[in-house]
Order: C-alpha cells, then sequence, then structure tokens
C-alpha cells in the first residue's frame, strides 16, 4: 500500500532538484518553462516568476496532455521545465506526474521562498 511518504520519496528520487541561484540563471535561456503550481490567491499574495506559467497543482495533468482542450502549448514534453509551487512538496509530486507523461526534462526548483 502507498502512503504520502512512500509518493514522495519515489517523487523526490525521480525528479532532480537545483538550488535557486542555479534556476535563476537558467531563467535566462529562452527554450525553458518555469511552471507555478500555486493557485491564483497564493499567486497574488507573493507574486511569481517573470513570465512562468501559471498551472494549479489540480489541472497540471490536463494542461500538460496535448490532446486536451486545456492543453498549454508552452509544455511540450521536450521543453525544459521548472517547477515551483509554495514549499516544495507539490513540485515533487508534479514532476514525477510529468515524466509518467512523457516530460523528458524536468527539474525541481522547490518553493517560492526559495
Amino acid at each position: 500500500m502507498h502512503t504520502s511518504k512512500s509518493y514522495m520519496e519515489a517523487a523526490n528520487a525521480a525528479v532532480p532538484r537545483i538550488p535557486a541561484d542555479e534556476a535563476v540563471t537558467r531563467h535566462a535561456h529562452a527554450a525553458v518553462v518555469f511552471v507555478d503550481l500555486r493557485d491564483s490567491s497564493a499567486i497574488a499574495a507573493t507574486g511569481t516568476i517573470k513570465g512562468a506559467q501559471r498551472i494549479p497543482r489540480g489541472m497540471l495533468e490536463f494542461m500538460a496532455d496535448p490532446a486536451t482542450a486545456a492543453n498549454n502549448k508552452a509544455l511540450t514534453k521536450d521543453a525544459e521545465v521548472y517547477l515551483v509551487c509554495a514549499a516544495g512538496g507539490q513540485v515533487a509530486l508534479a514532476g514525477k506526474t510529468l515524466l509518467n507523461m512523457g516530460y523528458t526534462n524536468v527539474t525541481d526548483i522547490g518553493g517560492i521562498g526559495d
């Protein structure tokens, strides 16, 4: 039986994490996609990364799937995708989900406070 702990351990093992300063450096490259997984109220309270796609965690699977009407065209399976959330937990789970969906280059940059 899976537990939240086992899901987190598997996600953290599968999705590489980089420090925030390295993410800032990578942000300058045009071919990268930054995704903020927080909901609108959290983003309104703190702001987000310039140019980040705002994709709430609950919509990720739909917005990452090119076969759905909700597909976000910025998300392509070969894009460099960098994920951020409030504290980092959602990022790991979301990153694992994207890998399971066939995305090949997904990186955890932790929480927005980082």
